[in-house]
């Protein structure tokens, strides 16, 4: 059973097959009440359709006469550029819940391509197919997406059911700041406004979301991409890793991104070059410190160890088997 959007979107495909429609004719059709027709034609009318209600005994919607949907132009160039937007986003996990919406979306921008563009989108693709697929392919329901996204927009308060990681279910009331895509997930990050604090929710594990009346003000600092960044990098983990790394902060983050490890940079003193290499405080909390030494080799940067006792332990392990494999013939 399609969603409301779809729902809509077929509303749109009967009225545009001419005539008058009732409400009992459309509700039949969309399987819903003739309220639900109602709402469904004042969304069409709010996105610049012109709906007009015919009222009498054959009454009902029908569009203003000669009102067509333009049609979708697009050069070989755009088109691609579509196709290939589909496949990435089915490979990077940033999907909705309808794979088949993408596969058949692809199959019907292909089929009015050029054949010499259609073989060699087929060959691109081809080779895309031996790349990774998402390590855990969950993306979030449409409906949802878009119910979040509008929330977002006009500052909402949005009720939602949510699962957390151990299964448990609960109903929230969120003051939405924004939606991110990051490592093949979508992130909401917001307000729960019964714990009154700022937290971060994977939309895989919203199950459903209703926009609620009234509205909220957004922190003025809000910046959703790095509240989640932040949010992970300080995130409790097994350990707590402090390094002084001489160099830039973009030859820093260029290893150690914002999602692994908070940088503490100072303000350069008077005279000093805002880009020069300077001393620098990463700080990490990690799981695991054994990927740790071969990083900070790849960072080629001086460093100082300050915490914890076993990363120094790692890293002198690592530089004697460097050393070793220089040494043979």
């Amino acid at each position: 059973m399609p969603g409301p959007t779809g729902r809509v979107l077929t509303l749109l495909e009967l009225l545009q097959s001419g005539g008058t429609r009732t409400v009992a004719e459309l509700a039949d059709r969309l399987g819903v009440e003739g309220r639900t027709v109602r709402r469904y034609v004042s969304r069409l009318i709010d996105l610049d359709v012109p709906v007009e209600s015919v009222r009498g005994r054959y009454g009902g919607y029908r569009l203003a006469p000669g009102y067509r949907l333009p049609p979708l132009m697009l050069s070989d160039d755009e088109a691609l550029a579509v196709l290939l937007g589909l496949a990435a986003g089915r490979r990077a996990g940033l999907t909705t819940t309808e794979r088949a919406a993408s596969e058949t979306a692809s199959a019907k921008i292909r089929r009015v391509l050029p054949q010499h563009i259609a073989h060699r989108l087929d060959a691109l693709q081809a080779a895309l197919a031996h790349t990774d697929e998402p390590r855990e392919p969950n993306p979030p329901d449409a409906e949802v997406l878009l119910t979040l996204a509008d929330a977002v927009r006009h500052s909402r308060p949005v009720s939602v059911r949510y699962t957390d990681r151990e299964g448990r279910h609960s109903e929230r009331t969120l003051h939405a700041y924004g939606i991110v895509a990051h490592a093949g997930r979508w992130y909401l990050t917001g307000r729960d406004a019964r714990a009154g604090e700022d937290r971060t929710f994977r939309l895989d594990r919203i199950d459903t979301a209703r926009a609620l009346p009234g509205s909220f003000e957004a922190p003025v600092d809000t910046d959703p991409a790095q509240r989640l960044l932040s949010g992970f990098a300080t995130a409790g983990y097994r350990h707590e890793v402090t390094l002084r790394i001489h160099g830039t902060p973009e030859q820093i983050s260029a290893h150690l991104p914002a999602s692994v490890a908070r940088l503490e940079e100072h303000e350069p003193a008077a005279g000093e070059d805002p880009a020069a290499e300077r001393w620098l405080r990463a700080e990490l909390r990690v799981q695991r410190l054994d990927w740790l030494p071969r990083v900070l080799a790849a960072l080629d940067r001086p460093f100082v160890i300050e915490r914890p006792d076993e990363l120094r332990t790692l890293v002198g392990a690592l530089s004697q088997r460097l050393a070793s494999y220089a040494r043979q013939t």
